[in-house]
């Protein structure tokens, strides 16, 4: 208000010559600077309280966007906490399905070695087994040819002496063995 009275009293103190055509009127009536200065105050009054309600609403609609903004950073950061729970549990998952498979590999492996273990014990037993048979059949094979051989010496070598006493006495011996015995 102090402002609008040195405001008016710098003005009122102007003088200007009549001859440039231009004038203050110092009479407050006549010059209506009451009325200017009511009609002023009231577009103050009136405009404070329309620029402060805006402003008002403005500054709600700030402090509203500013909690909305800190609620969705809370909620954010809660996400947040619990996507990092959640990624942490899984990487313990992950390792222990990494722990798993390599104890499974390697049952896995050794089950296979022992598995070929069995295997070659089992082919080296059947091979033993087969070159024995072969070695018995081998066997029997050569004694056959063996006694064969052997018959068939003796035989040429009893043609060859045996005469006809000496087969007489033999048949003769041998109904005497049987005869013994019917």
């Amino acid at each position: 208000m102090e402002i609008f009275m040195q405001l008016f009293n710098i003005i009122a103190n102007v003088e200007t010559d009549v001859n440039s055509g231009i004038s203050f009127n110092t009479d407050f009536l006549e010059a209506n600077v009451i009325n200017i200065l009511l009609l002023l105050l009231g577009l103050i009054y009136v405009l404070k309280e329309f620029l402060g309600s805006i402003l008002v609403t403005r500054q709600e609609k700030v402090l509203l966007a500013i909690q909305e903004s800190e609620e969705r950073l809370q909620q954010a950061n809660l996400r947040l906490s619990e996507s990092e729970k959640q990624l942490a549990q899984a990487q313990i998952v992950i390792t222990q399905i990494i722990k798993e498979a390599e104890l499974t590999a390697e049952k896995v492996r050794q089950s296979i070695l022992d598995q070929g273990k069995t295997d070659i014990d089992k082919l080296i037993y059947a091979s033993k087994a087969s070159i024995s048979t072969a070695e018995i059949q081998i066997k029997q094979q050569i004694q056959l040819q063996i006694t064969s051989l052997a018959i068939k010496r003796v035989t040429t070598q009893l043609q060859n002496q045996i005469t006809p006493a000496l087969q007489t006495k033999i048949i003769d011996n041998n109904i005497a063995q049987l005869g013994g015995h019917l």
